[in-house]
């Protein structure tokens, strides 16, 4: 099998493509496709608490440690004691935060939306069910070495 015809080369290639496209957007506002991605999985009006956001990216908790600290230089966020657990640190947009986290959205949206006017909606139906029974199986694949270690 020649690797344009693997499952994982093509999943790859695809998201290196797109991240490349989002970094040259991002670069336009002095950010990065990885700033935005944080951006948009902060609540806007009550913040979020750290230990939330790293899973929800799919990041180990150094790499997103690192990113905030990047974002807390530039003005996008800043860190606040959770009012409720003081134990617990929240991280809120500042005002050019949700600025950056609207584009962010709307270089999203234009995507999804060129995507949507180009791919015809019953193959991007079959591709989301695909990408689905993929995250799927990998995730007993990786049940099972959790259950079998």
């Amino acid at each position: 099998m020649r690797r344009e015809e693997t499952v994982d080369h093509n999943l790859k290639t695809a998201w290196h493509a797109i991240a490349r496209m989002y970094n040259q957007q991002a670069a336009k506002y002095d950010a990065t496709m990885s700033m935005g991605f944080v951006l948009l999985n902060i609540n806007s009006e009550e913040g979020s608490p750290a230990t939330k956001i790293a899973p929800l990216m799919g990041l180990e908790a150094r790499s997103l440690t690192r990113l905030l600290k990047s974002m807390e230089e530039k003005g996008l966020v800043f860190r606040e004691a959770d009012k409720v657990d003081k134990r617990s640190v929240r991280i809120r947009l500042t005002k050019e935060g949700k600025d950056k986290k609207e584009k962010a959205r709307e270089t999203v949206l234009k995507f999804n939306q060129a995507v949507h006017e180009q791919v015809p909606p019953e193959k991007l139906a079959v591709f989301f069910e695909v990408i689905q029974q993929i995250n799927q199986m990998i995730e007993k694949i990786n049940t099972s070495k959790i259950s079998n270690d």
